[in-house]
């Protein structure tokens, strides 16, 4: 068989700070499946989509909308478990070779248009082992140490718009080769740094205010073009 690009989209039940967040409803669909319908559009991409649960209700969401599920251990389901021993347990059940996982957080459920695409091509022209989204801040930051602001970044005075460059991952999309998740990574020593300096890089949902802020952004981006 040939070797295979697929999706994997870790999902657990257990959320501390919002309750049920893979499943909470954004734009009336539920949050784990705005990941689940963006794979399907690109699927000249990608061979298979996987979702890893621990959950009943989130394992029927998935299959209903057309994803596979692969039912996670309870001992690789905890709430400081790393994403990574998800991806490998995905990995190790699947009965068929895969050359490329493309990894979407349930948490980032807004993302360009041709975001798996432009990534995708950038991975194999670069030859790497990984790639990964990451974004601009334009913040000066410190550090505060005994009650004293130290500035990391910037001198006191110095002007936003120069400040060096500096960037965060902000968790849109992971591509690694299956041998690197294997060894235990998703992002390798070679990987590398994608640039998406748009406003859904801004989404990460952890919290309700999050949550507010991703169906802010989906109602003013995003339903006016449905």
């Amino acid at each position: 068989m040939d070797t295979k690009t697929i999706v994997i989209i870790p999902a657990r039940g257990g959320s501390k700070r919002l309750p049920n967040k893979n499943i909470l409803e954004l734009g009336s669909i539920p949050l784990l499946v705005h990941s689940i319908i963006y794979a399907k559009a690109n699927a000249n991409y990608i061979d298979a989509i996987y979702v890893s649960t621990d959950d009943e209700t989130i394992k029927n969401i998935a299959m209903q909308y057309g994803a596979k599920v692969i039912d996670r251990p309870e001992e690789l389901s905890g709430e400081f478990e790393p994403t990574i021993t998800a991806i490998q347990h995905v990995l190790e059940t699947i009965d068929f070779e895969v050359e490329n996982v493309i990894v979407l957080q349930p948490t980032n459920p807004l993302r360009p248009i041709n975001l798996i695409k432009d990534c995708i091509e950038k991975f194999h022209s670069e030859g790497v082992d990984s790639l990964f989204t990451v974004s601009r801040n334009h913040h000066k930051l410190g550090k505060i140490i005994k009650d004293q602001f130290l500035p990391f970044n910037y001198e006191i005075g110095q002007r936003s718009q120069d400040l060096e460059p500096l960037y965060f991952e902000n968790g849109l999309l992971y591509i690694t080769k299956a041998k690197c998740i294997k060894e235990g990574t998703i992002i390798s020593e070679n990987a590398f740094p994608y640039e998406v300096n748009h406003i859904f890089a801004t989404i990460d949902i952890d919290t309700q205010e999050d949550f507010d802020y991703a169906e802010y952004l989906y109602k003013k981006y995003l339903i006016p073009n449905l």
